[in-house]
């Protein structure tokens, strides 16, 4: 019941190699290059994708914002802006709205979407999602955001960081126990949107509560509802770890929750690189999830939640 879910995340180190040629990126990064501010637009997890596009882009030295695509108006915009609106299939109805909008401005765009989307100033993530637990055009999409930062100045990245990244993707999440009620999954900094991103992966593919959470959220009243019924996964990337999200981490073993740990490797020299294998690892923990509680990852939204008229794609 979950085979597209496992064959979408085994696609990722070949989609992403596949990414680290900077001729795909390079048009597109020109006409962000000179903008006074870029806006960075998106829902669900192209919301996500758009966060830490935008902190890569600051790192390039670049105004960069979030926004969401059903907040998204032309009463924001600015002379000297520009925009990228990122959507995996081109078809989501705020995505196509802000696109529009922006189309309508002339202000300078870039669209991150899949290989079937008509949007010809788009760069293209090779892989058609297979399950509605969407994986792989998340992460090529993150791909492609990096790949538009290094043209743009950012330190890190590049296509060797690209093809390391694409490398680094084969792990398993170890020992991390299936929650007996709910889950809260806590990261320091960027790694909080990673955190929110896995923790979308396991309510859609195990129908599991879950939530993600930097730790200063976590503290001011995230952690209320939890008791040792359910579980803290904590996102240690570096030897370093933040001190508030440890100091979770203890009181949550003194409440008795269960708790556990995911650490990945941060050596790409691109913060946003750096998000794709702990992200891969979150994404493999909700397929095991999904099978141990006998869920079908790939079909996500059912019953009256998938109702026609909540998915408009015009």
């Amino acid at each position: 019941m979950t085979a597209q879910l496992e064959r979408m995340i085994a696609a990722q180190p070949e989609a992403i190699e596949s990414l680290a040629d900077p001729g795909l990126t390079a048009e597109a990064a020109s006409r962000l290059a000179g903008a006074r501010r870029v806006w960075l637009i998106g829902t669900g997890t192209s919301l996500h994708a758009a966060e830490l596009g935008a902190a890569e882009f600051t790192a390039a030295g670049l105004d960069a914002r979030t926004f969401a695509a059903n907040a998204f108006t032309a009463g924001v915009l600015r002379d000297g802006d520009a925009a990228v609106v990122i959507s995996h299939t081109g078809t989501t109805a705020y995505a196509r709205r802000s696109r529009q909008i922006l189309l309508d401005e002339k202000v300078p765009l870039v669209g991150v979407t899949g290989p079937d989307a008509e949007w010809p100033e788009a760069v293209r993530t090779p892989v058609v999602e297979a399950s509605e637990t969407y994986t792989v055009s998340y992460t090529t999409a993150l791909t492609v955001l990096a790949q538009l930062a290094y043209h743009l100045g950012a330190r890190g990245g590049g296509p060797q960081a690209v093809r390391e990244t694409a490398r680094a993707l084969g792990d398993e999440p170890g020992d991390v126990p299936l929650p007996a009620r709910a889950m809260a999954i806590v990261g320091p900094g960027l790694w909080s949107v990673t955190a929110r991103e896995g923790a979308l992966k396991i309510r859609e593919g195990a129908r599991i509560l879950c939530e993600g959470f930097d730790p200063d959220r976590l503290l001011h009243g995230g952690a209320v509802p939890y008791t040792a019924a359910d579980t803290l996964l904590v996102l240690q990337p570096t030897a370093d770890p933040d001190e508030l999200t440890t100091a979770l981490r203890h009181a949550a073993v003194l409440e008795r929750m269960q708790v556990a740990t995911l650490t990945a490797p941060t050596s790409s020299g691109s913060a946003l690189l750096d998000q794709i294998p702990m992200t891969v690892l979150l994404q493999r923990l909700a397929l095991r999830f999904a099978r141990q509680r006998g869920q079908n990852a790939d079909v996500a939204i059912t019953g009256a939640w998938a109702d026609h008229d909540l998915w408009p794609t015009e």
